[in-house]
């Protein structure tokens, strides 16, 4: 088992032994197979126009979700005896294993979750021979 989640996630999310860091951070699940590692980022009610996904100078991958709750000229209207829908801004960076292919990441965004999958270098294949000795 690779031991890049618990040492670089377990600063960043929360886990079931401790409380969230912070409630307007978004929920994140990491998962691992042979061939990438995949982040699904909880983001319902996100258009993919509000998320940004990069790499920055140090190679570190950076997650942007920003929630425009933007107030209409209908709203100015209404009399809200309550309004929690609001304008939020979630900002994350985190260190990259070695074994990602940084330049093959890919995102998208579909049913509130944004995925970014990460791809690993492959191995070659280790190939079993017996030389012939001369």
């Amino acid at each position: 088992m690779n031991s890049w989640f618990p040492t670089v996630f377990d600063e960043f999310m929360n886990s079931d032994l401790t409380p969230r860091a912070s409630k307007t951070a978004p929920a994140v699940n990491v998962k691992e197979d042979d061939k990438a590692y995949t982040m699904e980022v909880a983001a319902p009610g996100i258009k993919k126009e509000y998320c940004r996904v990069s790499l920055n100078e140090e190679g570190n991958l950076n997650i942007s979700i920003e929630n425009k709750m933007e107030h209409k000229e209908e709203d100015k209207k209404q009399h809200y005896l309550r309004r929690e829908f609001s304008y939020t801004n979630y900002q994350q960076s985190y260190a990259l294993p070695d074994d990602v292919v940084k330049d093959k990441i890919t995102a998208s965004v579909a049913d509130g979750i944004l995925t970014v999958t990460l791809p690993k270098v492959q191995k070659e294949a280790t190939v079993s021979k017996t030389i012939e000795i001369m």
